[in-house]
């Protein structure tokens, strides 16, 4: 398996490594130390932010036909019903209520990820409280990155707040690959634990596909096993195949890496149709392009990867209905490459110069935010657009391996 970090740019600043590309999980990375890396063999990071509320969008001009119109929200709050299957035939319904916010006129037609992310896991939180016990999360970290440090305070603080148990394992840089692997191994046997993910990027004398592999892909909760990669390929058109409801993710029997499901996420709670639209997707990274491209497909969606080889690639993104940028290069996507009422989902982030900002940079997507924004029917914002999506998804999958486990416990009773 050829190593899992996908391209990227490093923006160097004095005495600031920055790491960006299709930014896995939609957010950026810093860390004080002298740049060790280059453009064409970058480390990247996962980490995620965003503030947490539920979400209400407006309609706006110039909006494409398949972009529905909602309705301001009104001063009643909103029920929202939550069904967990348990066994083949138990199930446990769960309601609650979501209180909707206004959005202002100057961000109609921002897709907000941190109110999604915020509403899913306040879903989450209902879920888990019908579970006979607690989803169980395991995270190693080898290593002493500042990076991989918050990133791993902010999955725990999200655990807490859903109820997802958390189990961490610290390494230092010097631990061998055998350790990880017997760790990785121990934890697969664990029906505590749910869900394993290994912090990434891994010292350079471990090898991260053989420690990818070792996990078990049920308990793959990042979606990076080959198995889950393979099966997030198969389309199931041929006879004698089952057809999985990909409207429906906590019934895909596979973990489907983190921000591609939170970019499809963000289209559905936007209540953007897919089906027969033509979308073009920047970008063929392993961790971003090409899962979302999957699932576009998936969603009966005409799909076009655009990438650095692409000739007119201006035109054809153009001629799309949903785009998907992820591709690590600072406002490459401009307004003349985006027809009047399209759907622009911005996976990257980028470091840029910004004399007027205090830190003296500012962090920007791969799209020309404020022109593109005049012409899209919807768009997300960076930061707080894709990145809060990422770990709610990490947490979705999460509990969905706790219920698929309870599930089969039932049966086997």
């Amino acid at each position: 398996m050829a190593s899992v970090a996908p391209s990227c740019i490093n923006i160097k600043k004095p005495k600031l490594f920055w790491t960006v590309g299709p930014a896995l999980f939609g957010n950026i990375g810093c860390f004080l130390s002298n740049p060790i890396c280059t453009v064409a063999n970058a480390v990247f990071v996962r980490t995620a932010v965003g503030s947490l509320r539920p979400v209400l969008t407006t309609s706006c001009t110039g909006v494409a036909s398949f972009v529905p119109s909602v309705p301001q929200a009104s001063s009643r709050s909103r029920t929202s019903t939550v069904t967990v299957t348990v066994s083949a035939t138990a199930t446990v319904t769960a309601t609650r209520k979501l209180n909707p916010i206004k959005m202002s006129a100057k961000s109609s037609n921002d897709i907000d990820g941190k109110a999604i992310a915020a509403q899913i896991r306040a879903e989450l939180k209902v879920r888990v409280a019908t579970l006979p016990s607690p989803p169980g999360l395991a995270v190693i970290l080898v290593g002493s990155r500042r990076d991989s440090q918050t990133y791993v305070r902010m999955k725990k603080r999200a655990c807490e707040e859903v109820g997802v148990a958390s189990f961490g394992f610290d390494y230092p840089d010097t631990a061998t690959e055998q350790e990880i692997l017997d760790k990785v191994h121990e934890l697969n046997q664990d029906d505590k634990v749910h869900g394993i993910l290994v912090q990434l990027p891994l010292p350079a004398h471990i090898d991260e596909s053989n420690v990818i592999q070792a996990v078990v892909p049920h308990k793959d909760v990042d979606g990076l096993h080959p198995l889950n990669t393979a099966s997030l390929c198969s389309t199931g058109t041929h006879v004698g195949v089952q057809k999985l409801n990909w409207k429906d993710m906590a019934s895909v029997p596979f973990h489907i890496p983190c921000t591609p499901q939170g970019c499809i996420e963000l289209l559905d709670r936007t209540g953007v149709d897919l089906k027969g639209k033509n979308a073009a997707v920047i970008g063929r990274s392993n961790l971003v392009g090409l899962p979302v491209a999957m699932l576009l497909m998936h969603r009966d969606a005409t799909v076009t990867i655009v990438h650095s080889k692409t000739v007119n690639a201006a035109q054809i993104v153009k001629n799309a209905d949903v785009i998907i940028a992820a591709v690590g290069r600072a406002q490459m996507v401009k307004k003349d490459w985006i027809k009047q009422g399209a759907v622009v989902v911005d996976v990257g982030i980028n470091s840029i110069d910004d004399p007027s900002s205090k830190k003296g940079y500012k962090l920007v997507g791969d799209v020309d935010y404020a022109n593109v924004k005049q012409v899209a029917g919807q768009i997300t914002p960076v930061p707080g657009g894709v990145g809060p999506m990422t770990i709610a998804m990490l947490l979705r999958n999460t509990v969905n391996s706790c219920v698929r486990h309870t599930a089969s416990k039932s049966e086997k009773k």
